[in-house]
């Protein structure tokens, strides 16, 4: 299937192999707040970081 996703990309090679890279990150970050929240605990982009005084 990422290979089907690689090929319909458009535009030169680095163009694909940086869409492709910014789709996986975002797949990840997805997969991460929805599909595992037990593991959203252990990542910055929380609801309960973001705007925290706490945090560095």
């Amino acid at each position: 299937m990422y290979a089907w996703i690689f090929r319909h990309l458009p535009g030169p090679l680095w163009l694909r192999i940086i869409t492709s890279l910014a789709l996986i990150f975002v797949a990840l970050v997805l997969m991460v707040q929805f599909l595992f929240p037990w593991m959203s605990h252990f990542t910055q982009f929380t609801d309960s970081t973001i705007g925290s005084a706490d945090q560095p």
